[in-house]
């Protein structure tokens, strides 16, 4: 590879400050797994259908497998692993255990991710059911029907 394909990026994650030199065709996934080793958003379809590789930059929640990683570059951005103070779980991420709302775990960081943007844009806000769904319609489970999470999501606006 020639040193064109390469580029000096810094940002800021989980409230530390990075720089990096990354490939400027590598997505911001595959930075944060492979080169940071934050292995907590999962890389699922790799073309922004399923949700599992949610992070937040600059609190707004986007598909890391389309992201490029170049993009990143003086943005703060947010992972499942930044979510736990001082060792303990977030609400939404306690929400998630109390109902249950795993089972294979493969899609859970990204739905966390998700309900922790949709939890904080919705603060003080009337919430229906139907607007639950629609900020979790980009994330896709194949193995619990829903219902758990939906009640863990339910869970952590009522706790916020």
């Amino acid at each position: 590879m020639t040193d064109g394909h390469f580029r000096q990026i810094s940002f800021t994650i989980n409230d530390r400050e990075r720089r990096l030199r990354v490939d400027i065709r590598k997505s911001l996934a595959e930075v944060l797994r492979e080169d940071l080793g934050l292995i907590g958003l999962k890389q699922g379809c790799g073309v922004g259908e399923c949700g599992a590789c949610s992070v937040m930059v600059d609190d707004v929640l986007v598909d890391s497998c389309i992201y490029l990683a170049l993009w990143a570059d003086g943005k703060q951005i947010r992972t499942v692993e930044g979510e736990a103070r001082d060792g303990k779980p977030s609400k939404v991420q306690q929400a998630y255990v109390d109902e249950g709302a795993v089972q294979c775990g493969f899609c859970t960081p990204g739905f966390i991710m998700a309900t922790t943007s949709f939890v904080e844009k919705c603060k003080g806000k009337n919430v229906s059911p139907g607007d639950i769904r629609k900020a979790h319609a980009g994330n896709l489970c194949r193995c619990t029907g829903y219902q758990n999470i939906f009640t863990a999501i339910e869970k952590s606006i009522e706790s916020d």
